[in-house]
């Protein structure tokens, strides 16, 4: 142990050396002259379980927080049992073309079991009967004076206007002026989407009851209407996810009122701030196929700055120690707060401090906006939030603890007072009862009591110094430098706007940074792996439940670890597909009546592996054969025989074992084919999608070479070697592009974002210049025809095709779509979040691998060196970049020509080695670096 004197004078060399970080590197520091105004512009931090965003609010610090485990549902059996008896007859429908039939017989007798439905009916009755309410909302003469206002229409949700995070009833009123011209007319009242139940009246009588997403165009009888104010009224029910009156998609369109025969612009607009007022937040649970990950709490620091005036204010992210900072000046005074999410101590903490003492005052608060949620006192510096996740079986404890020095400390309204203080140090932990997917029966304070425990008697700069040394043994790992450009003394919200104009390569490598920044914040080992908002989420009912998402967004998450050097970051990925593997074996029984084991296209905190939502998309089989790739790679990369005999090679080889029962013969070609399956998310239930033969055909090849490696398996390896040349090979359509389909049946007008076929190009290599240039070129025309437009995952992995494509400029063309500001469209948030949209952090990871794939290719046997340089990052410098076979690789490059090598040789074995026209071949020795120049000598 360190005396406590060096230990503080350490940290604060690492603190002098942030300030000057925070001045003058751009490209490992995304900074900010403004607080964030909405959640996408706050920073991110995470420790791997808890995650934090954070606001960094002058008056109002608003910290958002997560725990990884705290999510909906419970331990269940998702399977449909007997499903496998409908098998044959859904694929005899394919192989006869009666796709819609397949579909409807599967959605009723293969879909996954739904979770436990309220009771629907019970609860609208007491909403129509005015439970929850005074009066007759519906009624003319109703006194709604007091009543707050919201904008209408919403098509995105009432959420998105200041109801946030709310599920249930709430009564709508307007009124509206009706000129003498229109008495004695009929009127249509059109508000086309309401979600998800809609009774609405005008001047007290009912005009309309729809459930569901049928359009609301309601005919008024001319009886109701009278000259002069008239009174519309609507209850809406809302079950889960967006709310309220929609209205049109296309906001040019108005909602609106006018005479039958006319139209809306002749009408009166309903396009207005309505009168609201909520009867009821607790709506019946609605049955799910899969589980949603959740927010835990919010922490908000109230600060009384006056009217003063505010400077010098800034915020930002520093990635070299993965620590958040907010500074500003009031009244002469230098506020600085820094937070961060610490590993060791596993806690968010935030440290304040000014220059001026007894100059820190504020209150800390605790809420969550979980319905069951309570705020207690614990003692005179510490309060605990609790919570109950809405119609599920997680619950979760969190405690706020502040330290101070000098000042005074007291508890009073569940708030923590603080006031006139030198410094303070808030500590901030979470915990759930979760254990694992089948075990619910954890206490929530024992990560609370380990936190506590692991802190005591320590500094905030011994807890700070933990947090960075910890942090850094992954980050350090990998430098890269692009070169500098003025546009990195500009904010990051300025540098975003101008970067697709601009000549800022140095804006990329940050990219690659913020990329394994967030990968190493929400997935180190021993946590849950990163879900679809990585760790971080605010809502209740999140885009696409903040799941996994296992038909190319899990997977992407991961693209970045073995090439970026974040090897070690897979294990919660590895740690999920053992669960998946113990769960999809029990699915492979139930629905086809295979071995081995089978995962479709999303899965959750509980491991659901069977198919959901939808029979045209929800019906796909090679989850397990994508993750099981995962499992290769990490053996190709770190070349870990321990790793491939005890973990990866039973998994896979089970996985393998599935698609051995599961194959079966095509009646025209006789070729073996996936059926039922889908080509995600694109063309519905099919038999024998390109995608599905590319990864199986892989996993029986990487089986094979890893059974040859291991010396076992005879016979298993000949019914492999036997059924690889049996699989649907990739064809050649009749536009000269690659097949998505078993059948020539491509639409080249066809812009899906997904583009499942060229999974061989990327992250596989089915298909590789090597070993057939011609299948590549028609893949390549897959992707032209495809288009560069996209959502922000999907142009991520265009970004990696046009790499293995070998061009570069077309390459940076999609990263500079990407790194755009997000508007209604793709892009990135002002924190750099990849906007699907929404947020997706999948497009972060994907882009930040797909950079590294533009400098160095490993895939086919041998290093490529600069295969798809772009003109836009002529010089560069990187280290730490990590090749298959086991190889590290630094570089350097100027005017677009390699200038120096060094590999360096991590278990030894040979190394080639391949540079434009150049190639080398050379023996290493395990822990030996090898230097090279531009002409590979």
């Amino acid at each position: 142990m360190w005396p406590k004197r060096n230990s503080l004078l350490l940290f604060i060399l690492i603190l002098c050396a942030s300030t000057s970080l925070y001045a003058q590197d751009g490209n490992q520091t995304l900074w900010y002259t403004k607080p964030a105004e909405k959640w996408t512009d706050a920073l991110p931090i995470g420790n791997g379980r808890l995650g934090a965003m954070i606001f960094a609010g002058v008056e109002d610090d608003h910290i958002q927080f997560n725990e990884e485990t705290l999510w909906t549902g419970s331990p269940r059996d998702y399977n449909r049992k007997g499903a496998s008896k409908y098998l044959p007859e859904i694929r005899k429908l394919l192989f006869e073309g009666k796709q819609k039939e397949a579909e409807t017989l599967a959605q009723a007798q293969f879909m996954g079991v739904q979770s436990e439905a309220g009771n629907r009916e019970a609860w609208v009755k007491e909403m129509k009967a005015g439970k929850g309410i005074l009066g007759n909302p519906a009624s003319a003469n109703y006194d709604d004076r007091l009543w707050k206002t919201l904008k209408v229409p919403a098509y995105e949700g009432w959420e998105t206007v200041g109801l946030k995070n709310l599920d249930g009833a709430v009564w709508f009123r307007t009124t509206i002026d009706v000129s003498q011209d229109w008495v004695g007319k009929d009127l249509v009242l059109d508000l086309n989407k309401i979600f998800d139940q809609d009774f609405t009246y005008v001047n007290g009588s009912l005009v309309g009851h729809t459930e569901g997403t049928e359009a609301r165009k309601y005919t008024i009888p001319a009886k109701l209407i009278k000259a002069g104010k008239n009174t519309i009224a609507i209850q809406v029910f809302n079950f889960y996810d967006r709310g309220g009156i929609g209205g049109y998609k296309d906001v040019s369109k108005p909602i609106g009122i006018y005479p039958v025969g006319s139209t809306v612009e002749n009408g009166i607009s309903l396009v207005k701030e309505w009168k609201y007022k909520i009867q009821n937040d607790a709506p019946p649970a609605v049955p799910q196929y899969q589980a949603s990950y959740q927010p835990f709490g919010d922490l908000n620091l109230k600060f009384d700055h006056g009217k003063s005036q505010v400077s010098n204010y800034k915020r930002l992210l520093d990635l070299t120690k993965a620590i958040a900072k907010t500074s500003y000046t009031v009244n002469g005074i230098d506020y600085q707060r820094t937070y961060l999410a610490s590993q060791p101590s596993q806690a968010i903490v935030i440290h304040l401090t000014a220059n001026k003492k007894a100059s820190i005052s504020f209150n800390a608060a605790l809420s969550s906006v979980h319905p069951n949620s309570s705020v207690k006192v614990l003692n005179d510096h510490s309060i605990s939030l609790s919570v109950q996740v809405k119609d599920g079986a997680l619950r979760g404890e969190s405690r706020l603890t502040a330290v101070i020095k000098n000042g005074v400390i007291k508890v009073q309204n569940n708030q923590i007072s603080i006031q006139k203080a030198d410094e303070v140090t808030l500590y901030l932990t979470a915990g759930t009862n979760f254990i694992n997917a089948n075990d619910v029966s954890g206490d929530p304070t024992v990560a609370i009591n380990n936190t506590l425990n692991s802190i005591k008697g320590k500094t905030y700069a011994d807890i700070a110094q933990q947090h960075v040394e910890e942090y850094q043994k992954y980050y350090n790992t990998f430098k890269v430098d692009f070169g500098r450009s003025e546009n990195e003394k500009l904010p990051t919200d300025e540098r975003l706007r101008q970067f697709a104009t601009a000549n800022d390569p140095g804006f990329a490598a940050l990219y690659m940074q913020y990329g394994r920044y967030l990968l190493i914040s929400s997935s180190r080992p021993g946590t849950q792996p990163a879900n679809l908002q990585g760790i971080w989420n605010d809502l209740l009912a999140p885009p696409w439940g903040s799941k996994y998402t296992t038909n190319i967004n899990l997977e992407m998450n991961y693209w970045p670890a073995e090439i970026l050097n974040l090897s070690a970051l897979n294990d919660p990925l590895f740690q999920k597909i053992k669960g998946l593997a113990k769960v999809g074996t029990t699915t492979a029984k139930e629905y086809y009546h295979a071995n081995g084991w089978v995962l479709h296209h999303n899965t959750d905190l509980w491991n659901g592996t069977s198919p959901i939502n939808a029979s045209n998309h929800g019906i796909w089989v090679t989850g397990g054969g994508w993750l099981s790739q995962h499992l290769w790679e990490h053996y190709q990369f770190t070349q870990d025989q321990n790793f491939l005999k005890n973990e990866a090679y039973p998994l896979m080889k089970q996985a393998a074992l599935f698609f051995e029962d599961f194959l079966v013969k095509d009646p025209k070609t006789g070729w073996l084919i996936s059926t039922p399956s889908n080509s995600p998310e694109n063309g519905g239930l099919v038999a024998g999608p390109t995608m599905d033969h590319q990864i199986i055909r892989s996993l029986f090849k990487n089986c094979l070479v890893a059974a040859n490696i291991l010396n076992v398996d005879e016979s298993f390896r000949k019914s492999l070697q036997d059924k690889i040349t049996q699989i649907a090979p990739n064809q050649i359509g009749k536009y000269g592009q690659l097949q998505e389909w078993l059948e020539d049946k491509d639409d080249t007008t066809n812009k899906h974002r997904h583009v499942s076929h060229l999974w061989g190009v990327y992250p596989g290599n089915d298909i590789a210049w090597d070993q057939d240039s011609k299948m590549m070129n028609a893949a390549k025309q897959s992707l032209l025809y495809r288009g560069d437009d996209a959502t922000g995952w999907s142009l991520a992995w265009k970004i990696n095709f046009w790499a293995r494509f070998k061009d570069g400029d077309h390459a940076m063309k999609l990263i500079k779509m990407l790194m755009k500001p997000a508007g209604t469209g793709a892009g990135s948030y002002v924190n750099l979040f990849d906007a699907h949209p929404p947020f997706q952090i999948d497009g972060n990871f994907g882009g930040a691998a797909g950079i590294a794939e533009m400098i160095v290719q490993s895939h086919q046997g041998y290093i490529d060196i600069l295969p798809a340089l772009p003109g836009a990052i002529p010089n560069g410098e990187i280290k730490g970049l990590k090749a298959r076979g086991g190889f590290e690789v630094d570089l350097s490059w100027t005017n677009g020509k390699l200038t120096a090598l060094q590999i360096k040789s991590k278990v030894g074995g040979k190394c080639k080695v391949k540079y434009l026209n150049k190639e080398m071949e050379m023996d290493t020795k395990a822990g030996e670096s090898y230097k090279l120049n531009g002409d590979l000598k």
